[in-house]
């Protein structure tokens, strides 16, 4: 098993480069934390239409502590579930404030505390911000490591208890960002291009197509 995970991770290594990629701009630790609370059900290329602005409008975090939470409903209104999203951001940059002096923490459970944070955005923030070694477990990594065999869950709290036994710590931000990058050109959730994956040989998915 060890010996296929490196070459699996080799192949990922050499198809798309080992930099650090974060697909949402952000210029402060504390705009990628909103901007990853508004990628919930989002693409990150509407986030990134939306933080455009919005980063001008509400240009620090006691702006957005203070929002009118209707006007800001209305500013990130396209980026679905606005309801709830405007009104995590609001208590979220309350706490930062209040809290923890306008910083983000770096700990998982004072990450998760925070309203809106759950484990996936906890660890968004601790790899790109901290580079603390995290496993991001989103749609593309948790449908692609079981198809490669890293897991069989489906919860993914177990699917990344999984992934951190099968990968090594230095592959765990890594993997992630390559599997988005992988799972949207090759591996997609419906047609995947089989003929065309690197990893089709590595592959255990019993929906391979030819």
């Amino acid at each position: 098993m060890r010996k296929r995970t490196k070459e699996i991770l080799g192949r990922l290594d050499e198809a798309y480069g080992t930099e650090y990629v974060c697909y949402l701009n952000h210029a402060t630790p504390w705009q990628l934390l909103i901007a990853v609370i508004l990628s919930a059900q989002c693409t990150d290329a509407r986030v990134n239409i939306v933080t455009k602005d919005l980063f001008v409008k509400y240009d620090t975090l006691e702006k957005f502590a203070e929002a009118d939470l209707e006007e800001l409903e209305q500013d990130i209104h396209s980026t679905g579930f606005y309801h709830n999203k405007a009104k995590n951001i609001i208590s979220c940059a309350k706490a930062l404030v209040e809290k923890h002096h306008g910083e983000v923490p770096r700990s998982l459970e004072e990450l998760t505390a925070l309203a809106g944070v759950g484990r996936k955005t906890a660890n968004v923030i601790r790899g790109n911000v901290y580079h603390d070694p995290s496993i991001v477990v989103d749609t593309h990594v948790k449908r692609i490591s079981k198809r490669l065999g890293f897991t069989e869950n489906d919860d993914p709290v177990k699917v990344e208890m999984d992934l951190m036994k099968a990968l090594p710590k230095d592959h765990w931000i890594l993997y992630n960002i390559q599997i988005i990058t992988f799972g949207r050109n090759i591996c997609s959730a419906r047609s995947p291009k089989c003929a065309e994956c690197f990893l089709s040989d590595l592959c255990t998915s019993g929906d391979k197509k030819g």
